[in-house]
């Protein structure tokens, strides 16, 4: 391990109950960010999942995806959707086709705004993956995506019971 992180961690510190409170103290910090961001700006720490959510996607996100991706009502996201375009971070676009469907773009000048606000845990994250092995990093970027896959049936099966 190139660097601190793993000097000391004993067998007991690699256990279940070791991992979870370490993601629940990384997801605490991030929800404590994302509070801040909504803070700032007059939104809702649900609009801030959105944004992350229309951010993340690899193509433009209809309302219909975002609302199944937030388990939302469909009134819930309207509003969310609607604060989120009042505050100038997306654009609700018609499909030209299909005036029926819409999809969701983030503007760009937002997406700059956020990568201002953002840019101190990106240098966080940077910090931390210097610290790590090319080897190491590819362990942790196979157990995070174990992780998300293993919570992505955790919420399937939550939905369909």
């Amino acid at each position: 391990m190139n660097g601190d992180s793993g000097e000391g961690i004993g067998e007991d510190d690699l256990g279940l109950q070791s991992f979870a409170a370490r993601l629940r103290r990384m997801t605490a910090e991030f929800n404590r960010i994302a509070h801040e961001f909504a803070g700032e700006h007059g939104l809702h720490t649900t609009d801030v999942q959105a944004l992350v959510i229309i951010f993340d996607s690899p193509t433009p996100i209809t309302p219909s995806r975002l609302r199944e991706e937030l388990n939302l009502t469909s009134g819930a996201v309207t509003a969310c959707l609607d604060r989120l375009e009042r505050a100038g971070h997306i654009r609700r676009v018609r499909e030209a086709h299909d005036r029926r469907v819409v999809h969701l773009h983030y503007l760009d000048a937002a997406k700059e705004f956020a990568a201002a606000f953002f840019r101190p845990v990106g240098r966080s994250t940077g910090n931390a993956l210097a610290r790590f092995s090319e080897e190491e990093l590819r362990t942790v970027a196979a157990f995070l995506d174990a992780m998300n896959e293993e919570l992505g049936v955790l919420r399937s099966a939550t939905r369909s019971s």
